[in-house]
């Protein structure tokens, strides 16, 4: 299968460039192809400008975003890895949806319903956060994340969402807590369960 990572975090030695490495490795031995847009590292532009918004209507796009579409349209599956900071994505992620996530790629109306023009392709989100589980449960965040990323973004798009991790305490992970983690994503890539989410082999 073909996979695309999408990656945002600044830092080499995060939490979230560890959990990149493992995503790779897992991948590279099931075999998939595999290309990662490193959003920092690219220098990608997050700023949606009024001629972003102009080229969108008129049915245009940059040259840097229509490379990074041409990607989504490639991928069978992306994967998307963030931190959570201020309980929403960062700007440089926020800014990749904003620009790449344009009218008449990722979404249209048809005689004034919405649709989601990336059905077909399953997502994995990967994220990190410092407070704790309970802590967003408490406040209710956890449903508001889910609900402003998943249902406002990637499932309006027509993504099949198969996972979304939410890791908590991450200023402050164990070497337990990461073992965890690793194996949780490990199985979410685990070939046989991508054959019964796809329907297909390979």
């Amino acid at each position: 299968m073909k996979h695309l990572i999408i990656y945002a975090h600044p830092n080499e030695s995060s939490l979230n460039h560890h959990l990149l490495h493992h995503v790779i490795k897992v991948l590279e031995s099931e075999k998939h192809e595999i290309i990662v847009r490193d959003l920092y590292q690219i220098l990608f532009d997050p700023v949606l400008s009024l001629a972003d918004m102009q080229g969108q209507y008129a049915g245009k796009v940059t040259e840097d975003v229509g490379i990074e579409q041409a990607h989504i349209a490639w991928a069978d599956y992306v994967t998307f890895i963030y931190p959570i900071w201020w309980t929403g994505m960062p700007a440089m992620m926020k800014g990749y949806i904003d620009r790449v996530f344009s009218y008449g790629f990722a979404y249209r109306y048809d005689q004034g319903i919405q649709k989601g023009l990336l059905k077909g392709k399953k997502a994995v989100i990967i994220n990190t956060h410092g407070k704790s589980r309970e802590e967003y449960e408490s406040t209710g965040m956890d449903k508001a994340l889910s609900l402003t990323s998943d249902k406002g973004i990637f499932l309006y798009s027509g993504f099949e969402i198969i996972q979304h991790f939410f890791f908590d305490k991450a200023d402050r992970a164990t070497s337990e807590n990461l073992e965890i983690w690793k194996a949780q994503i490990q199985n979410t890539y685990d070939q046989s369960v991508m054959n019964k989410v796809s329907g297909t082999h390979f």
